[in-house]
């Protein structure tokens, strides 16, 4: 029996009770913010996670390198791989400033977790038409008068074993409609340090988030939304294949 095999299991459960230690902390807080609903409210309880989530990865280990830099300035719709149930905490910790995500509806469930979770995220049920026009009516908003936005164009968890699954349409379509420019990251070390098949199998390391040249939309109709994706699509693998060789 390997050296890893033997200290897995403690490791995981010092990084699961150390991750509980800092959401019943900061639990109490996040409810009395909430109380505002409004912008302030959620950049504050964004803060608070954005420190908490860099706390926590130093105390696992789960270092954080960032590689490239965001342009100031302006807004945009930020679009990340998602391969690990490791990339929740380290977009927090890795993206450049205020954002809102979007996410599935399902997770709101989620006792406690649940609570902060509808606090931050649009929601989308994808099974859904009127959810998905809800979201994207919201998202439109929110890049008018809030932040940037950030989807997983994947979906879900890439389990195809190719650098990424296909994409859906909905950041490509957004970002079209609002004339908002796209933002690639890519997460090529996740999936070796929290693997997407087992929960409890975590595991210290070097983690990068790699920021991506924006892509520019201006002028593009839905006509340019393929053509649009695949530009995306391809510089992010290009991207995961370099820095995961």
């Amino acid at each position: 029996m390997t050296v890893r095999k033997i200290l897995q299991p403690f490791y995981t459960a010092y990084a699961v009770i150390t991750f509980l230690i800092g959401l019943f902390i900061n639990f109490p807080f996040f409810v009395l913010i909430s109380l505002g609903n409004n912008i302030a409210a959620r950049r504050t309880i964004y803060k608070i996670i954005r420190y908490w989530a860099k706390a926590w990865l130093w105390l696992t280990g789960l270092s954080l390198e960032i590689i490239g830099q965001k342009p100031p300035g302006k807004r945009y719709i930020i679009v990340a791989n998602h391969i690990s149930y490791l990339d929740t905490v380290v977009v927090f910790s890795g993206l450049p400033g205020y954002f809102r995500a979007l996410g599935k509806k399902e997770f709101s469930k989620i006792p406690v977790m649940g609570f902060l979770y509808k606090q931050i995220v649009i929601m989308v049920d994808r099974s859904s038409k009127f959810s998905r026009a809800k979201s994207m009516r919201l998202m439109w908003r929110v890049l008018k008068k809030e932040s940037d936005i950030l989807i997983f164009p994947e979906g879900t968890f890439n389990e195809t074993g190719k650098p990424l699954k296909e994409f859906y349409d909905g950041a490509f379509r957004l970002a079209i409609t609002t004339q908002t420019h796209i933002f690639p990251i890519i997460f090529p070390d996740t999936v070796d340090r929290w693997h997407y098949s087992v929960w409890w199998k975590i595991w210290p390391g070097r983690n990068r988030a790699v920021y991506l040249e924006p892509v520019e939309v201006t002028g593009m109709t839905m006509e340019d939304l393929p053509a649009l994706k695949q530009q995306v699509y391809n510089a992010m693998e290009t991207a995961l294949v370099k820095y995961k060789a």
